[in-house]
């Protein structure tokens, strides 16, 4: 018998259409009555500005009036037109099925991803990172995830930050998702990893993971929301920080990101469109972080910070 994790579930969406500056303004207004929220491109030269999507998962059909009212009210509180909206249908599917079937193998630099379904031996000279689809994300084919582990291979490269990781500074993974970066960091370096996110079900799925690498001596994972969490207390300064976000959260914790790096560390930033990096960049240069290095994937910047 399938477990209720495991059964197909079929879903109502709430969608409507807005420029992306008024998209925290609508998600907020769906945050405390969906069970999921999240914003997407849809239309990246409609003029005067981009066109973006604002979602809503529910997992029984939402009232029409309700929806409307909430979306009226935060218009009218901002100041704004009032977007239409649409109630979807998005029937069953097994989408852990579906995508592990179609997960093959991904190379990233000097990084092997590959799930248990791959019979073929990882071929030699990579670093191996067992991974099956789940529900956290990080499997690596997101330009951000990849381009993260384009930075660590890079990195990985450098003599200089291989040195101060090996000589004792700690490693941070920050909203760490499946666990993909923190176990890539692990296997690069063998250092002691903490992996964080803010969202208990990711921290399941890491802890999969570590464990299918068989790399709990060296990653533990905890839930935290931000750097002042309990689970990062007497931790730090690191060496080395992964924080495959957003470009709004990592603009927030510039200072007490910038804070935890230590003289000579590395920051490996993704989760922002390639237009963002401006607004992104200035909050960190502004902490006293420079720019090593930069990797663009289809809009999609991944950053390297040094101190």
């Amino acid at each position: 018998m399938k477990s209720a994790r495991n059964t197909p579930q079929s879903f109502w969406a709430v969608r409507l259409e807005c420029p992306y500056i008024q998209c925290e303004v609508f998600e907020t207004a769906l945050a405390d009555i969906a069970l999921a929220v999240s914003s997407y491109e849809v239309e990246e030269h409609a003029k005067p500005e981009a066109i973006w999507g604002v979602e809503g998962l529910f997992t029984e059909q939402p009232d029409a009036g309700l929806i409307a009212t909430r979306i009226a009210l935060a218009a009218k509180a901002h100041n704004l037109s009032e977007p239409k909206f649409r109630i979807e249908h998005v029937p069953a599917r097994d989408w852990l099925k579906e995508s592990y079937a179609s997960f093959a193998p991904i190379r990233a630099g000097q990084f092997y991803i590959y799930g248990d379904h791959i019979e073929t031996p990882p071929p030699p000279s990579v670093v191996p990172l067992r991974l099956n689809a789940a529900t956290a994300f990080g499997s690596g084919e997101h330009e951000s995830t990849f381009g993260c582990m384009l930075a660590l291979s890079e990195l990985r490269k450098r003599s200089a930050t291989t040195h101060l990781v090996r000589s004792g500074g700690d490693v941070l993974d920050l909203g760490c998702g499946s666990g993909i970066l923190a176990l890539a960091m692990t296997k690069a370096w063998r250092r002691s990893v903490l992996a964080t996110d803010i969202d208990p079900e990711a921290v399941r799925v890491a802890g999969i993971n570590v464990r299918r690498n068989r790399e709990q001596a060296w990653v533990r994972v905890a839930v935290a929301d931000g750097l002042q969490a309990a689970a990062l207390r007497g931790r730090g300064p690191f060496a080395l920080i992964t924080a495959n976000i957003l470009a709004r959260p990592l603009c927030k914790m510039a200072r007490g990101i910038a804070a935890r790096l230590m003289p000579g560390g590395r920051l490996v930033m993704a989760g922002l469109l390639q237009r963002q990096e401006a607004m992104v960049l200035a909050s960190y240069r502004m902490q006293g972080l420079r720019l090593h290095k930069r990797i663009v994937l289809n809009g999609w910047s991944t950053l390297i910070l040094a101190r």
